[in-house]
């Protein structure tokens, strides 16, 4: 017997940049949009301490994966999930928390916030790049590329020339570097292609900008925050939008919203 295609549902990707200090701009985002699952990165808290009641009064189930002060994961979701792990599948644990993997609605979503990688030849920018390959095989080892998946959210890499202000300003930085790009490549080379490139292959539709020197106004960032998905998906994206709307707002996460919607 064939499984049924999963129902249409809105997907919301955003790095809120603690969500103790982003708390009523998230809120106002997930009233007003109404997403069917929120993926949440770089939530800054302890599980125990994350505000739940306000999301939950907006009909959301939560899965936490979080720590105090530094990284952290939540994904949201209207339906109940049938499957959640947090972080790697298989021991050792990560030493940070950066993946919730849920099944909602017949589609497993992985919610990512990758390793910055801090600077190139660091032991941060060496744990990106096994973080990266170990994320592949475990996609290898626990799913298909036929079967409905996602895989969203701050990757910290900007994937091609398109993706940021000037490639000669990045020689020897991390965020766009040849090791970073074939990480990236081969996690792809699972089966996931990018949802936003389906329908926009415009240079400069950024997700990120500093805080610093005016670079929101000026439209200076890179593409960091991605959907990517299995053919299945892939097929069913009609949108993906980059909202820029909450970023010009007082006290505002520098990482903008992205939102895709699958038929």
């Amino acid at each position: 017997m064939t499984a049924s295609a999963p129902a249409p549902f809105s997907l919301l990707t955003w790095n809120v940049n603690g969500i103790r200090a982003r708390l009523d701009a998230v809120l106002t985002y997930l009233a007003e949009h109404e997403p069917d699952i929120a993926c949440l990165q770089e939530i800054k808290i302890e599980e125990k301490l994350f505000p739940r009641v306000p999301f939950m009064e907006l009909g959301y189930q939560l899965q936490i994966n979080g720590s105090k002060g530094y990284a952290g994961v939540a994904t949201l979701s209207k339906q109940k999930p049938d499957e959640v792990f947090k972080g790697f599948r298989e021991a050792p644990a990560d030493s940070h928390c950066r993946i919730i993997n849920a099944v909602i609605g017949g589609v497993r979503v992985y919610n990512l916030y990758v390793p910055n990688g801090t600077s190139l030849g660091s032991e941060a920018f060496a744990y990106k790049l096994r973080w990266l390959e170990r994320l592949r095989l475990e996609l290898d080892a626990s799913t298909q590329a036929t079967e409905p998946l996602i895989v969203c959210g701050d990757f910290n890499i900007a994937p091609d020339a398109r993706d940021l202000v000037d490639p000669a300003t990045m020689v020897g930085c991390t965020h766009f570097s040849p090791e970073e790009h074939a990480a990236l490549a081969r996690l792809l080379d699972f089966g996931l292609r990018d949802c936003f490139r389906k329908f926009n292959d415009q240079a400069a539709q950024f997700t990120w900008f500093d805080y610093r020197a005016g670079s929101f106004r000026k439209n200076l960032g890179m593409r960091l925050d991605h959907v990517y998905a299995t053919a299945p998906l892939h097929d069913r994206c009609t949108e993906v939008v980059h909202d820029a709307g909450p970023r010009g707002e007082e006290g505002a996460s520098d990482h903008i919203p992205v939102l895709a919607k699958f038929a």
